[in-house]
């Protein structure tokens, strides 16, 4: 009997893991893949990550884990490497090195192994967990006081755009593995409008005069506006912003969502000045690159034509359809939540905020409506919830803290208030 059971193993739970191994708490983590791997197709040569080194899997909870990412480059040499580099925004690459190397130290780490089946057995008061060992083709059951899904997202392709050959018509979460078909082809078309979307744009525009190919970039927003990061505005990544989002009511919430567009979804004004820079620089060579970068403009479908994939725009601004021809179509088209087959199995037995957004506590509880004592937490599909941050790296470690603390029954991590300089409510003054 475990006082916990994982559910997918990425960042989020891996984090939690990591946490929970040196508590008095039995807990065990499962994962279908075969190792640990942060989003491989897209680590691409430049790009960092988006928040300080300091979101590292426990540092906030705990900076005198063994697994600090401090601790990773003392363990690998690299402490004066990045002493020198001298920034707090960390490489992707790095990131990835340090969560494998996190990963390949934990116990409570199974991978190869897919959950395929849970259970609640109500008079019990436990959760039967079925297992496959995916390689022996094995199933064995574990039962857990509480359950965490971690199951993460998957790609969002736009529908139509998902019967062509991954090769040709592909989400950027596989652009690396298809980098070199994209780049000897004649023509590319990135579609999208955040970070993804601009560091894919701007990869493929530094090889263009190696390769000649002509690249567009469409994304149905009104421009390609950058990411607000101004100190305070960032303070919505708060323990406190999270307190307080929670509290309001369903309707408050997605009105205040849909107001913090610039802090969630821009992108990093670096990132737009390397590719304007770039535009320029080869312009005042007199060699204008064969690039075509336009807002405004929906693609709403697709279809193969004489070889090539025939694109379906239209400006919305100026309501005047067009079409493209591209041999390749490259999706920055984000992700939408990822839930397993069993887990559909439970609609009914949860309670709902509508059709698709379940109703979850501030420490990441479903709420049950038979009112169970064992718990099933969620760390995927929190934005309505828990707001901009449901999916920030730093406020990982504080949803991890919260949970571990309410499957021990006592405050482990210290819950910290007045964490920022401003405050949301009028109702504290």
């Amino acid at each position: 009997m475990y006082d916990l059971v994982g559910i997918g193993i990425g960042p989020f739970n891996l984090g939690m893991a990591a946490l929970a191994e040196d508590l008095d708490i039995e807990a065990i983590y499962f994962d279908q893949k075969e190792e640990f791997n942060w989003h491989p197709g897209m680590l691409i040569e430049g790009a960092d990550l988006q928040v300080p080194f300091l979101a590292d899997l426990v540092t906030i909870a705990n900076p005198k884990s063994p697994y600090t990412f401090i601790n990773y480059l003392h363990e690998n040499d690299r402490l004066y490497q990045f002493y020198f580099f001298n920034k707090l925004d960390i490489p992707r690459k790095e990131y990835n090195a340090y969560t494998r190397w996190v990963a390949s130290k934990l116990s409570n780490c199974q991978f190869g192994k897919k959950v395929i089946d849970v259970t609640y057995h109500k008079e019990e008061r436990y959760y039967e967990v079925i297992i496959e060992d995916i390689k022996r083709s094995e199933t064995h059951k574990v039962k857990a006081k509480h359950v965490v899904l971690g199951t993460g997202s998957l790609p969002n392709v736009p529908e139509g755009f998902d019967k062509y050959p991954i090769e040709d018509v592909l989400h950027s979460n596989h652009y690396l593995y298809h980098e070199k078909q994209l780049k000897q082809s004649d023509s590319v078309t990135v579609i999208g409008s955040g970070q993804s979307a601009a560091e894919l744009f701007y990869d493929l525009l530094n090889d263009q005069r190696h390769y000649k190919y002509k690249l567009n970039w469409f994304t149905r927003s009104a421009g390609f506006f950058q990411l607000e990061s101004a100190k305070l505005g960032q303070e919505v990544f708060s323990p406190d912003y999270i307190s307080y989002f929670h509290r309001l009511s369903y309707e408050e919430r997605e009105e205040a969502l849909s107001t913090l567009g610039p802090l969630r979804k821009g992108i990093d004004p670096e990132t737009l000045k390397a590719i304007y820079d770039l535009l320029y620089h080869r312009s005042a060579e007199g060699n204008y690159p064969e690039a075509t970068i336009q807002p405004m403009t929906e693609v709403n479908g697709v279809e193969k034509v004489d070889g090539v994939y025939r694109l379906a725009c239209r400006q919305w601004q100026e309501d005047h359809s067009f079409t493209v021809d591209s041999e390749k179509v490259l999706l920055a088209t984000g992700y939408k939540p990822h839930f397993p087959e069993w887990f559909t199995r439970m609609h009914d037995e949860i309670e709902w905020e509508d059709e698709k957004r379940y109703k979850v506590t501030l420490n990441q509880q479903l709420v049950f409506k038979d009112g169970r004592e064992n718990h099933f937490f969620t760390l995927t599909n929190l934005e309505h919830s828990h707001g901009a941050g449901a999916t920030n790296l730093a406020l990982s470690v504080e949803r991890n803290k919260r949970i571990l603390n309410t499957v021990a029954g006592e405050e482990i991590f210290p819950i910290k208030t007045n964490t920022v300089f401003q405050q949301f409510s009028s109702k504290q003054m």
